[in-house]
């Protein structure tokens, strides 16, 4: 099934936060301005003096490394599926009535801030 443009903008999104810092410099300016700051491709190449092809090229390989990072790492994977683990037991914690006790609202607001990172 094919990602609409959002949700393909979301997982990049998230990759480049998990694995931008390991893409050169020029990489990461140019994936910031395309896909975080929505700039296109003429306007990045005016900034970064170089062609509109050479601009799609340097983007292109920023998405591919950062796919292969993933591949390899699996950290936003990880990450997700913590996320719903962590919603799996708030929701079990509320069903057994815990989350209406005071003693345990410093563990729902913890569990509450890690899922909404």
């Amino acid at each position: 099934m094919e990602k609409s443009g959002i949700e393909e903008r979301v997982e990049l999104s998230m990759l480049y936060d998990f694995y931008g810092a390991l893409l050169k410099e020029s990489q990461k300016r140019m994936f910031e301005m395309s896909i975080l700051e929505d700039y296109g491709y003429s306007e990045i190449a005016q900034e970064e003096g170089i062609s509109r092809q050479g601009v799609y090229d340097a983007i292109k390989r920023a998405i591919k490394q950062l796919r292969e990072y993933e591949e390899k790492l699996g950290l936003v994977a990880r990450f997700e599926k913590q996320k719903r683990q962590i919603k799996t037991l708030q929701r079990q914690l509320v069903e057994m009535g815990v989350s209406e006790k005071e003693e345990w609202q410093t563990i729902f607001a913890l569990l509450h801030d890690i899922v909404d990172v």
